[in-house]
């Protein structure tokens, strides 16, 4: 039985075919970047492609990017000269506030300091004043007291007096003189 070939193994046909189409892209089919015949005219065109790309950004993005960049960079400077000014404008500010804050102080404590100083001449003032009117007053009342102490000896010398003339008269039966119970009353006195 003379047999096809190709028809009893699947497998060889798949296989051919494969070889086969290999071959069609070794001869010339496949990726033609790859192709080692195709590099020199490759080269040719990265080049001047390259070149052209390069003159263009060269003479037209690249001034435009510089002036962008000066732009920016003088705007920097420009913001970094303004924030140093009012850096320093700040600082002076602040000096001046601390200053004007250390001077309210110093009025602060001088006006506190006056004011103590007037307020203890004032209690000083009161303070004498309450003890002037205060000795006045023990004075007065000493004196109303010696007064009164003055009167009751004299009721306490009119009573011993009597007294003393009525139990002498209980006693002995008889009345005595004024003056002699007077006298006994000094006496024991």
């Amino acid at each position: 039985m003379a047999a096809d070939p190709h028809a009893a193994d699947p497998h060889a046909e798949l296989t051919e075919g494969t070889v086969a189409h290999g071959d069609a892209h070794a001869e010339g089919g496949g990726l033609p970047q790859m192709d080692v015949n195709t590099y020199p005219s490759q080269l040719f065109w990265l080049v001047v492609t390259f070149g052209f790309l390069l003159v263009v950004l060269s003479r037209l993005a690249m001034p435009a990017i510089r002036g962008g960049m000066e732009k920016r960079q003088s705007t920097i400077q420009g913001d970094l000269g303004s924030a140093e000014e009012l850096h320093r404008q700040a600082a002076a500010s602040l000096e001046a506030y601390e200053a004007s804050l250390a001077g309210a102080r110093g009025r602060a404590l001088a006006l506190a300091d006056a004011n103590r100083k007037q307020v203890m001449a004032e209690v000083e003032k009161q303070k004498t004043e309450a003890e002037a009117k205060g000795q006045a007053a023990m004075a007065a009342a000493e004196s109303r007291i010696a007064a009164s102490r003055k009167v009751a000896a004299s009721h306490v010398q009119a009573t011993a007096k009597e007294a003393a003339a009525d139990i002498v008269e209980r006693l002995i039966g008889e009345r005595v003189s004024d003056a002699d119970a007077a006298k006994a009353v000094e006496a024991r006195g």
